[in-house]
């Protein structure tokens, strides 16, 4: 079976861009490790989603599955590992050993957890330290805990913690928090949460489970012990994108770069729509318009494709 289109990624990018497509009557197939992706795991609240006064990251993606699987676009829960081109067709791999034809393809593949990359990050995975608050944070009732990063994901999930833990910190690298101000005065209405900054980082230490925290005062270069049992990572992500290597260009980033006109990149019938292109704003909403025109320009380039090809 050829497909006319194969979208890559279950997020919101992904799931706007097969109900599009199955209404535009293309047989497609979408093939996702999971549904939801960033949201599933790292937004707890939404707030500025249309149509949605508040709405929780997990019931958004319900709604969003629930709308995609009323339409006829197939669905695979797999991981793609490579695709390649071979004349107008492309091929694409999974892990699961299995092959696919299509057509088009949409990257919508969306971003994985940023590591810190510091001593004792790896070794205490799923042992004090975590990339997920909402899928460990209740494992940490009356603890102390820290969050590293200064952005509107590291104070979310400090307001989220605050419910839980006996005390949460934030520590941030630069001078100043980057979060929106609303969030901030959230964190510190809690009365449980404290912001450090000049916080560089340096290890993360313990015995069988994590016991502490070593970062460094970048004004005063003093070392400084914070005693805490948990470490929730929340410094931003990485484009999963290694699958497309040569046949995309990339940034420096490793992050798409796309035509944001259609969301094609430099490979005829490929497009990328979400976290996984070079757009800035990295918002539900903007992954969802982009999942829409990617859709649309694959209908259009069909349609050449298909005049083209009978001449």
């Amino acid at each position: 079976m050829v497909y006319d289109l194969i979208i890559v990624g279950g997020g919101p990018a992904g799931i706007t861009a097969g109900i599009y497509a199955s209404r535009q009557k293309l047989k497609t197939l979408l093939i996702t490790k999971e549904f939801g992706g960033q949201i599933l795991e790292k937004v707890l609240l939404i707030e500025n989603y249309p149509g949605f006064e508040k709405i929780s990251g997990q019931k958004l993606i319900k709604r969003f599955k629930s709308h995609l699987q009323k339409q006829e676009t197939e669905i695979r829960n797999d991981e793609v590992i490579k695709i390649e081109k071979r004349g107008e067709s492309f091929f694409v791999f999974t892990k699961s050993q299995n092959q696919f034809e299509s057509k088009t393809v949409i990257v919508a593949s969306g971003a994985d957890p940023r590591p810190l990359e510091v001593r004792g990050e790896k070794e205490f995975l799923g042992r004090g330290v975590s990339y997920c608050v909402t899928c460990d944070g209740p494992l940490f009732k009356g603890k102390n805990v820290a969050i590293i990063g200064g952005g509107n994901s590291a104070f979310e999930a400090a307001i989220f913690l605050a419910k839980i833990a006996k005390k949460v910190y934030i520590l941030e690298a630069t001078e100043k928090v980057r979060a929106d101000l609303e969030n901030q005065e959230r964190a510190k209405k809690t009365g449980k949460v404290e912001i450090i900054t000049n916080a560089k980082v340096e290890e993360i230490k313990g015995k069988k489970f994590v016991d502490s925290l070593i970062y460094r005062d970048k004004k005063t270069n003093e070392e400084i012990s914070l005693p805490v049992e948990g470490v929730f990572i929340e410094i931003g992500t990485v484009p999963s994108t290694s699958f497309v290597k040569g046949l995309v260009d990339f940034n420096e980033r490793d992050e798409i770069i796309v035509d944001f006109e259609t969301m094609a990149t430099k490979t005829p019938g490929l497009f990328a729509a979400g976290d996984c292109n070079i757009g800035k704003y990295k918002q539900i909403i903007t992954a969802c318009g982009e999942g829409a025109k990617a859709a649309l320009a694959a209908v259009d380039y069909l349609r050449n494709l298909n005049f083209k090809n009978a001449k």
